[in-house]
């Protein structure tokens, strides 16, 4: 069985200025590495009203079992359609928590 990657990254909210795919690596005020550990898990939130709300059930549903939740990004969003109409909306959301090791 595969270990789960884990993404390895400093301040979270970095993330928004850099390349998609690319590491960002901030050091501290006295220019050391902080050392924190992030993983990144993948979920589908869904919604009879809306994708906010689908992703807002995905983030709150995991922080229900999940510690030390980070940022979510917002990765992809898709409706289910019943006999041509829209049943509901789904978001994919990457949401990053702080990783505590085994």
């Amino acid at each position: 069985m595969a270990a789960d990657p884990l993404v390895l990254y400093i301040k979270p909210a970095a993330l928004s200025d850099t390349p998609k795919g690319h590491l960002s690596l901030q050091t501290t005020k006295e220019g050391k590495m902080a050392d924190s550990v992030y993983k990144v898990i993948q979920l589908v939130g869904s919604s009879p009203n809306s994708w906010e709300e689908a992703a807002k059930n995905a983030v709150e549903r995991a922080g229900k079992s999940l510690r030390d939740l980070r940022v979510a990004e917002v990765a992809k969003l898709d409706m289910k359609v019943e006999d041509g109409k829209v049943t509901a909306f789904r978001t994919r959301v990457n949401l990053s928590f702080k990783y505590a090791g085994e």
